[in-house]
């Protein structure tokens, strides 16, 4: 089985189009825009089949109620439900971000952190990237900056600036979603 990884490598007309500059813009952000829509459909299979499936725990509804977006991201159940309701946003990039940054700081080998860096710029941070965070140029650039010498804090800064924007602009529509009250009211132990 091909990790999300391996299979966006290996596909080839989405890589071809990435590589065709003489295309029209239009082909150029539909190939794109199917990339990121093939990549939610994968990511909920990878959280269900890493155990990240929302049936996994009962909670109380009083815990639900009172979560805080630290916890909800905290917890596998909150973390499945809001990434499910940013797929619905198209925005799931930036949950995956954010747990392609968490994953990476829980890097043991200091060997691999060089390709997992790369990696993650490459999908996440670089100009055209398939599933391109919204960064502001100075962070850009500071990350750009941390990719010489990886270490395991190189993505702070635009981490900590895509959970300012997922807590400040996504986590108050999540509260207010279908999602949301479903997460409220199933499962309730």
């Amino acid at each position: 089985m091909l990790t999300r990884g391996a299979y966006w490598e290996t596909s080839g007309p989405i890589n071809m189009c990435r590589s065709l500059e003489h295309l029209p813009n239009t082909c150029l952000e539909r190939a794109k825009e199917l990339k990121a829509r093939f990549g939610s459909f994968l990511l909920k299979q990878e959280l269900n089949i890493m155990g990240h499936s929302h049936k996994t725990e009962k909670l109380m509804l009083e815990d639900r109620q009172n979560w805080s977006f630290h916890e909800l991201l905290a917890h596998k159940e909150g973390q499945c439900a809001f990434t499910m309701f940013l797929s619905s946003e198209y925005s799931e990039e930036n949950i995956a971000f954010y747990l392609a940054c968490e994953d990476y700081r829980n890097t043991k080998s200091s060997s691999k952190l060089c390709s997992k860096a790369r990696k993650i710029y490459e999908e996440f941070i670089a100009s055209d990237a398939p599933r391109e965070v919204n960064l502001d140029h100075e962070t850009r650039t500071i990350t750009l900056k941390n990719m010489e010498k990886p270490t395991l804090s190189c993505f702070n800064l635009a981490q900590s600036k895509i959970y300012a924007l997922m807590e400040k602009d996504c986590y108050p529509r999540f509260l207010k979603s279908a999602v949301y009250q479903e997460l409220l009211t199933q499962h309730v132990g």
